[in-house]
C-alpha cells in the first residue's frame, strides 16, 4: 500500500464520494478509482462500499485509521523538515451535541489559534461516538464508553449532569394528587438514540410511553423546553438562570442523572494529538 492510496481512501470517506475525493485531491475520479483498486488488490479485500455516501468495510476501517495517522505524522514531519510551520491538516473529532453546546466551546476558542489544524466535528450521541473512532472516521471522540477502542487510550473528563425540567405551566397541567402524570405529559427527546429521559421514567416505574417530540438540536431542545412543548432532561450547564428566574422548574427536587464523559484518542505519539488532548482537558473542567 502507498501513501497516495491511503490519502484517496480518507478523502473518499471525508467527501462521501469518489467525485468529492477527486475534487479535494485535485485529481480525476478515474485516478481516485485506480488508487482504491490498487489498494484493494494489495490487501486482497474490498475496502470501500460504493454508495451514497461511500463507507468503509471492516478492512477499510483498519486502513482508514492508518490513513488518519499517516496524515498527522506526515504533516508533523514536513514541519520538522521545513520552516517549522505545519500545513493545515483536517482533524476529525466526534463530540456529542450537548457537549458541543456547552463546555466544549472553550476548546473551539483554543483551536482558533492553531495554524496547522482545521476541525471536522462529527456530532454523535455520547453512547455511540466511540464507534466512529473504531471505524477510523475520527482521531478522537467524546464518549460515555470507558472501554478504549483498539490502539486507543481513554480518560475520564468528568460527568455531565442532566436535570428533569419543564415550564411551571406544563408541570401544573399534568400534576395530580399522586404527583406528575408522566404517562400523559409530553416528553422531549433529542433523537431515537437518546434514552436519558427514558431512564428517568424507568426509575419512577413508568412503563407506558408518553407522547414525545423529537428535537435533534441542543439549542432547539432548550428552546422547546422553554416554550412548554414538553419536559426533558437538560444539561445543568445549559440552563443558565432559568431555574432561579422561574422560567423552568425541576420536576423533582434533587433529581439528576450524571453521564460520564471520556476522551478517547489514539496512543500515537503526536504533538498535535497531545495539544488537542490538553485543550479538551482544560475545557472539561466545567464538568462535575
Amino acid at each position: 500500500m502507498q501513501f497516495e492510496q491511503l490519502r484517496a481512501l480518507a478523502a473518499i470517506i471525508d467527501e462521501e464520494s469518489f467525485e468529492g475525493a477527486a475534487d479535494a485531491l485535485r485529481i480525476t475520479p478515474s485516478a481516485v478509482s485506480q488508487r482504491i483498486k490498487a489498494l484493494e488488490a494489495s490487501v486482497g479485500q474490498i475496502v470501500v462500499r460504493r454508495g451514497s455516501p461511500c463507507t468503509t468495510t471492516e478492512a477499510g476501517s483498519a486502513l482508514l485509521r492508518m490513513a488518519r495517522q499517516v496524515q498527522i505524522i506526515e504533516a508533523e514531519t514536513r514541519a520538522a523538515l521545513g520552516n517549522g510551520v505545519a500545513a493545515r491538516t483536517v482533524t476529525p473529532v466526534a463530540v456529542n451535541a450537548d457537549s458541543l453546546a456547552t463546555w466544549f466551546v472553550p476548546f473551539l476558542a483554543e483551536a482558533a489559534g492553531w495554524a496547522d489544524t482545521t476541525l471536522d466535528l462529527r456530532v454523535e450521541d455520547q453512547d455511540h461516538s466511540s464507534t466512529l473512532l473504531r471505524q477510523g472516521d475520527v482521531i478522537g471522540a467524546i464518549t460515555s464508553d470507558p472501554a478504549p477502542a483498539n490502539g486507543c487510550r481513554a480518560e475520564l473528563l468528568g460527568h455531565m449532569r442532566y436535570l428533569p425540567a419543564a415550564t411551571p405551566a406544563l408541570s401544573e397541567r399534568f400534576r395530580t394528587d399522586d404527583g406528575l402524570d408522566f404517562t400523559r405529559m409530553p416528553m422531549l427527546q433529542f433523537n431515537a438514540k437518546d434514552d436519558v429521559q427514558q431512564r428517568f421514567l424507568n426509575a419512577h416505574g413508568v412503563t407506558e410511553t408518553p407522547p414525545k417530540h423529537l428535537i435533534p438540536s441542543s439549542e432547539a431542545f432548550l428552546a422547546a423546553l422553554r416554550a412548554g412543548l414538553g419536559w426533558g432532561m437538560i444539561p445543568e450547564l445549559q440552563l443558565g438562570t432559568d431555574l432561579t428566574d422561574g422560567f423552568l422548574v425541576m420536576l423533582e427536587e434533587d433529581a439528576y442523572q450524571d453521564v460520564p464523559l471520556y476522551w478517547q484518542t489514539w496512543t500515537l505519539k503526536s504533538e498535535r494529538l497531545n495539544r488537542i488532548t490538553e485543550a479538551i482537558r482544560r475545557a472539561s473542567r466545567q464538568l462535575h
